[in-house]
C-alpha cells in the first residue's frame, strides 16, 4: 500500500506528464546508450580480451598473453578477490567504474601502476593458487624463516617480472598484437557516413 501511495506522490500534474515522459525516455536512453558504447556486459565476464577494451591495457594483456600464466590463469583470476561472489563483483564494480571515470575525463597515465588494495588482491590470489608451494616440506627446509618471509612480504618484491615482465607503459610494447574489441558504430551508420563522404567530394 506504501509503494502506491509513493507512487502516487511521484505522479506530475496532468500538464506536466508529456514533459516528463520525454525526459526520462532522454534519460534512460542515454543509459542504454552508454552500457552499449561502454561493452558493460562484457565486464561480468572473466574474458582476458575484455581488458583491451581500454587501449592503455594493451601491454599488459600482450605480456600476460606470452607469458606462463595464459595456460592456467586469466586476468581476473589474479586482479579481483575470490573470497566470495558478492566481494568479487564489488571490487570489478569499483575499480570499474574508477577505470571508467578516469578514461572518460580523459585522465589516464601513460605509464599505470597497480593501486594498494589491487596489490593486496593479487598477493592472496597468487598465495590460493600456490598453496602447495607454501605449505610444501620441500620449501620450508630452504629456509628457518620461509613462513614470515611470505607473510610479511609481498610475492612481487622477488616475482616482480611474473608474468607482466617490467611492462608499464605503451611504449614498451609498441607493436603487440592485441584482439581489438569491434566497432560500436551500428552497421546502418557506417553505410551513411561512407554515403555521405562520397557526396560531399
Amino acid at each position: 500500500m506504501r509503494l502506491v501511495r509513493l507512487l502516487y506522490n511521484l505522479e506530475p500534474p496532468s500538464g506536466w506528464k508529456p514533459l516528463v515522459i520525454v525526459v526520462l525516455g532522454i534519460f534512460f536512453g542515454l543509459l542504454l546508450f552508454t552500457v552499449y558504447i561502454s561493452k558493460a556486459p562484457s565486464y561480468l565476464s572473466d574474458d582476458p580480451a575484455t581488458c583491451v577494451n581500454c587501449h592503455i591495457m594493451a601491454p599488459q594483456y600482450a605480456t600476460w598473453f606470452h607469458s606462463s600464466h595464459r595456460e592456467v590463469t586469466n586476468c581476473n583470476e589474479c586482479h579481483v578477490p575470490h573470497n566470495n561472489v558478492l566481494n568479487k563483483y564489488y571490487f570489478k564494480a569499483k575499480d570499474g567504474l574508477r577505470h571508467a571515470t578516469i578514461f572518460t575525463l580523459r585522465k589516464e597515465p601513460q605509464v599505470i601502476f597497480i593501486k594498494e588494495a589491487g596489490k593486496r588482491v593479487v598477493k592472496e590470489n597468487c598465495m590460493r593458487c600456490h598453496s602447495d608451494l607454501l605449505s610444501g616440506h620441500e620449501s620450508v627446509v630452504k629456509s628457518l624463516n620461509y613462513q614470515s618471509g611470505w607473510e610479511e612480504r609481498s610475492c612481487i618484491e622477488c616475482h616482480r617480472e611474473t608474468p607482466h615482465g617490467r611492462v608499464n607503459s605503451l611504449s614498451a610494447t609498441s607493436n603487440a598484437r592485441v584482439p581489438l574489441p569491434p566497432s560500436p558504430v551500428p552497421e546502418w551508420m557506417k553505410r551513411y557516413m561512407t554515403v555521405s563522404k562520397k557526396n560531399t567530394n
